[in-house]
């Protein structure tokens, strides 16, 4: 049975489940409606991009290259991989997955960031507040059985990036922590330089 989690609820995810080895990392989100005017141009979608950022225990990306979006769909490692990029957001269910198979994550990585920008944010005008039913599941990959899931319901209004949740290890065990925390970022190399 999934847990329907709230901001800044953690949850074990192989304590009590050691046949757990690959999660899903599903992220979805839909555009508010605009306002059109008769004279008005019709609004550009808006194009939210998810990504990965394999840190290490000191909260930082340890190389360059440890972050896994649009551009750069699989880590070194082979443990995070991002299964393609959704234009905008239309349609049910995931809009964007990264898989994580938690068995090769690299030793020195403590941490896995899942966060979303908006595609050229400041160019287009568009921010978190023009985006409506936000969330993050984790699905266990083998069986497809959601294990949890949280809704961001908090107003972002003016905010460019978001950091939706965070799959990290301790003791030994894996858990998810649900974040929702929005932040000011044109693009991943701006959300990746906060861990740098």
């Amino acid at each position: 049975m999934s847990v329907n989690l709230q901001k800044g609820q953690k949850v074990d995810l192989t304590k009590g489940n050691s046949s757990l080895k690959r999660v899903i990392v599903g992220l979805g989100w839909d555009e508010v409606a605009q306002k059109r005017g008769l004279f008005a141009p019709k609004p550009q979608d808006i194009d939210c991009d998810a990504s990965a950022l394999l840190l290490s225990a000191g909260g930082k990306l340890a190389n360059k290259d440890d972050y896994v979006f649009y551009n750069n769909l699989k880590h070194k490692s082979g443990s995070v991989q991002h299964m393609g990029d959704n234009l905008t957001g239309a349609g049910d269910g995931d809009d964007e997955q990264i898989m994580i198979d938690l068995r090769d994550v690299p030793q020195y990585c403590e941490k896995i960031v899942v966060a979303v920008t908006i595609y050229q944010a400041r160019e287009r005008a568009q921010h978190f507040g023009m985006i409506q039913n936000a969330f993050i599941r984790i699905v266990d990959a083998d069986t497809n059985k959601e294990l949890c899931k949280y809704n961001l319901t908090d107003n972002y209004s003016g905010k460019t990036a978001m950091i939706f949740g965070e799959v990290y290890r301790y003791n030994g065990e894996w858990k998810f922590s649900a974040v929702g925390e929005g932040i000011d970022a044109n693009g991943i190399s701006d959300v990746a330089k906060r861990y740098m």
